[in-house]
């Protein structure tokens, strides 16, 4: 009979962790130099291609309103805190580990011109995203995002936090606004040890059905009690090799008093 194969390193690393020191063994593998066990070097083609197709929805309003603000939950070397930026948000991207932080500013300063509008419009914190400290800190109106971006956020905290997660993300996504989603690893069995931890099905149990995300594949309950209305789903025309091709973008808006809202 063959051996089962070893676990890969972040598996391992992360064996008998608990809850609470979840964030400190992601801070020790950037303090040794790991990140390139999930880091991918660029901002999410699939996020880029949506954002790209959808310019006068996500796009900021005339002279006289505010930029649209966008936060990247998990942001590592902040990608697509730059790249949200370049699209026309005040773009926030957070992190628990101060080294992600300074990795994330020192990218940017190699590829953004200080003086420029976009760079203005970039911002790292050090920040546990379940907590509210940070946002109180910051400029955002009724601490709220017009959009928050999802990739290698939720696939890395146990599944027991995935309750967590999705009230959060209910209480930080404005009503109307928009909570993207590059679902993966959908390739990956649910009941598989992570991180990554197996994802299909999860979103919409979480967002739609409002159930606590500790599912075994795409089941639903049809409860429709979640606070979130999926508006797109959609498979990328290109996506990171990580995924085996079968990554899916979901859209979805956060709904206004329970109760759905009008389709992009």
């Amino acid at each position: 009979m063959s051996q089962a194969e070893p676990p890969g390193r972040l598996i391992s690393h992360f064996q008998g962790s608990s809850k609470d020191n979840q964030g400190s063994r992601w801070d020790d593998l950037w303090k040794s130099n790991e990140e390139n066990l999930w880091d991918r070097g660029e901002p999410s083609p699939p996020l880029l291609e949506f954002l790209d197709n959808n310019y006068t929805f996500i796009s900021a309003g005339g002279s006289n309103e505010s930029l649209r603000t966008a936060l990247v939950p998990g942001c590592g070397r902040g990608y697509d805190v730059i790249m949200l930026a370049e699209h026309g948000f005040d773009s926030y991207g957070i992190d628990l580990s101060q080294t992600a932080i300074e990795a994330a500013e020192k990218h940017a300063s190699l590829h953004l011109d200080p003086q420029s509008s976009v760079a203005k419009h970039v911002h790292f914190v050090k920040a546990d995203f379940f907590q509210n400290n940070w946002i109180h800190g910051l400029s955002i109106e009724g601490g709220q995002f017009d959009l928050v971006y999802d990739y290698t956020f939720l696939c890395a905290l146990i599944p027991e936090s995935r309750k967590d997660w999705a009230d959060r993300m209910a209480e930080i996504v404005k009503p109307g606004g928009l909570l993207i989603c590059l679902e993966f690893p959908l390739w990956k069995e649910n009941a598989l040890p992570g991180p990554p931890w197996g994802l299909k099905g999860v979103y919409w149990n979480l967002l739609a059905d409002g159930g606590d995300g500790l599912v075994d594949g795409d089941v639903s309950d049809g409860s429709n009690l979640g606070k979130f209305e999926r508006l797109q789903y959609i498979k990328p025309t290109r996506s990171y090799k990580q995924g085996r091709g079968m990554d899916m973008l979901s859209v979805w808006r956060r709904k206004s008093d329970g109760k759905p809202l009008t389709s992009i």
